[in-house]
C-alpha cells in the first residue's frame, strides 16, 4: 500500500494549520478530509449564506480531487456537517448541482463546527 499526500493547489505552505493531509491517495481511492469555505492562499474561513459556503467548500473539494487526477463523478461517498439542520433544504439544492448524474452515499448532520462556519464536507472518491 502506498499512500500519496494530496495538496489543495492554492494552499500557502506557510499556513498550514491542524495535523492532517487535504486528502490522501491509497491506490484507486481518494480520501479528502473536511473541507469549509476556506481561502486557502491565507488560510482564512470565508463566511457567508449557506449556499455560498457550500459552494465554496465544494469548489475546494473539487480543486484536491483534480490534483489527485480525479473530477466530482469520482466521488462515491459524503459526510456532511450542517452548524444548523435547519439549512438542510438550502444546502441540498446547492449540493445537487455538482452531481447532476448518479449523486454519492451521503450522511448529514448538525455539528458544532469551528469559527462560525455553516458547513462541512469530506467525502471519499475512486481514481482510476
Amino acid at each position: 500500500m502506498e499512500k500519496k499526500k494530496i495538496v489543495h493547489p492554492d494552499r500557502d505552505l506557510n499556513f498550514i494549520t491542524g495535523a492532517y493531509s487535504d486528502a490522501v491517495l491509497i491506490d484507486s481511492l481518494l480520501f479528502v478530509s473536511g473541507q469549509a469555505s476556506v481561502d486557502f492562499t491565507s488560510s482564512k474561513f470565508i463566511l457567508g449564506s449557506i449556499e455560498e459556503e457550500t459552494v465554496r467548500t465544494l469548489e475546494n473539494i473539487k480543486s484536491i480531487i483534480t490534483a489527485a487526477g480525479g473530477n466530482m463523478e469520482n466521488i462515491v461517498k459524503c459526510t456532511i456537517h450542517l452548524s444548523k439542520i435547519a439549512d438542510f433544504e438550502a444546502f441540498n439544492v446547492t449540493y445537487s448541482k455538482y452531481f447532476p448524474g448518479i449523486k454519492p452515499a451521503r450522511t448529514t448532520v448538525q455539528s458544532v463546527l469551528a469559527e462560525g462556519i455553516k458547513v462541512e464536507i469530506d467525502c471519499i472518491a475512486y481514481i482510476k
